[in-house]
């Protein structure tokens, strides 16, 4: 359902909302959200396109979120690096389903647009301060020290 590039993506706007207003680099986004550099860079250009984050070049540069956490969803995310497609019309073009989706493709529908309304609901502040002991992405500088016997978590 969520593809490794969306996960990707997310991973590396909750640790920039995390450490904003600072700028970090692909190295820095990669090291602690443990996506391989030349990907992340891939990725980090898709959400520049879609006006997600804004990149700086020389000593001080990097990338930063083009605006504050409290503003951007998941689904914005999920929007800007690969668009969910919904099923509105029968995907095999049968015109009996025309008025109406088969049972298959209306539940299909139907889980899709639940999607959407939860990422839609919830802002990358939100799951930056959801309350648990178990911080998005823990290697974190901000981030509480989790014991070993614990583990490690991704954020999905």
């Amino acid at each position: 359902m969520i593809s490794q590039t969306v996960e990707y993506a997310l991973r590396a706007v909750v640790y920039l909302a995390d450490q904003a207003p600072a700028p970090r680099t692909v190295q820095q986004i990669a090291e602690v959200t443990r996506v391989p550099p030349a990907y992340l860079s891939k990725v980090l250009q898709g959400l520049a396109r879609a006006e997600l984050v804004h990149s700086q070049r020389g000593l001080h540069g990097g990338f930063t979120l083009t605006r504050p956490a409290a503003e951007l969803t998941i689904w914005d995310v999920v929007e800007g690096v690969e668009p969910v497609r919904r099923i509105r019309e029968c995907p095999l073009g049968l015109q009996s389903h025309r008025q109406r989706l088969c049972p298959l493709h209306k539940k299909l529908h139907d889980a899709l647009a639940e999607i959407e309304r939860a990422f839609r609901g919830t802002t990358i502040a939100d799951v930056l301060s959801e309350p648990t002991a178990s911080k998005p992405l823990c290697n974190f500088p901000h981030a509480p020290t989790v014991p070993p016997s614990e583990g490690r978590r991704s954020l999905l």
